[in-house]
């Protein structure tokens, strides 16, 4: 299994060169073709940034060439006529998740429009995260649901290959989700993927998100994979509930599906 079309969205940001670089390695990695999008704000392509984002296409050219992918690269113009339209063929989404200046720097229907307007995966990197190993040690967000097993199926390129596979689980009573979360495991195992349980009991004293990133395993991870968590759908709700309170993780990359 591997992800053979890769998207990554780029912008005039320091942040967006580990994400090349990053997308780089993950298309090397699956022999998969690699779309550069520019993510440029009409105040990045007129401000002082104007220059670094003139440069964009130039460095993701001068990157796959160096890594000797096949690539394209879509400009600002093109990206803003076709909103939305690259993602629904590709294997995988990189998106930013922009933060303080970087919110001026990158159009805003990303990364939320994104999400909602494409059926592939998302991966989504912190904005202040440097490059470093994803998907070596991956936490489960698991809740037996259809987006949580959708999320789980499109991250099994990243599973098969991890070091370490936990499977989180957070409930009323101690083993209510016990029992799908071995079948999970049982699962994964048929893909050589060996998992272990991690089950939080809820005693009422913090919420699903607040033991999922108070757990050591999650403390550890360099990689998180969700699809719905909690009592909400993950992206159902842009400006509350667990959709936004999960991607304001300040340090983890987060893998989803929908």
């Amino acid at each position: 299994m591997a992800y053979k079309d890769i998207l990554v969205y780029l912008d005039p940001t320091d942040a967006a060169q580990d994400r090349l670089r990053l997308a780089v390695a993950m298309a090397q990695a699956h022999g998969a073709r690699l779309t550069g999008v520019d993510a440029s704000s009409e105040a990045a392509l007129s401000g002082a940034w104007g220059e670094r984002a003139s440069r964009i296409g130039v460095e993701f050219e001068a990157a796959i060439k160096e890594a000797k992918l096949v690539g394209r690269f879509v400009g600002t113009s093109a990206a803003s006529a076709m909103d939305g339209e690259y993602g629904n063929c590709v294997d995988l989404i990189i998106v930013p998740r922009p933060e303080g200046e970087a919110l001026e720097l990158i159009r805003s229907e990303i990364p939320e429009g994104t999400l909602l307007a494409s059926g592939a995966p998302v991966l989504t990197l912190p904005n202040d995260w440097k490059l470093s190993p994803v998907g070596e040690n991956i936490v489960i967000a698991w809740n037996a649901s259809r987006e949580a097993i959708r999320a789980v199926h499109d991250a099994m390129p990243l599973l098969v290959k991890a070091k370490k596979v936990t499977i989180f689980t957070f409930s009323a009573r101690e083993s209510a989700l016990r029992a799908t979360s071995e079948m999970l495991a049982d699962h994964l195992l048929r893909h050589d993927v060996v998992a272990k349980n991690s089950d939080w009991p809820n005693t009422g004293e913090m919420s699903a998100l607040e033991a999922l990133f108070a757990s050591l395993d999650t403390q550890n991870a360099d990689l998180i994979v969700a699809g719905a968590f909690g009592h909400s759908r993950l992206f159902e709700s842009l400006f509350g509930g667990v959709s936004t309170d999960m991607m304001r993780q300040p340090t983890v990359p987060i893998f989803v599906a929908h």
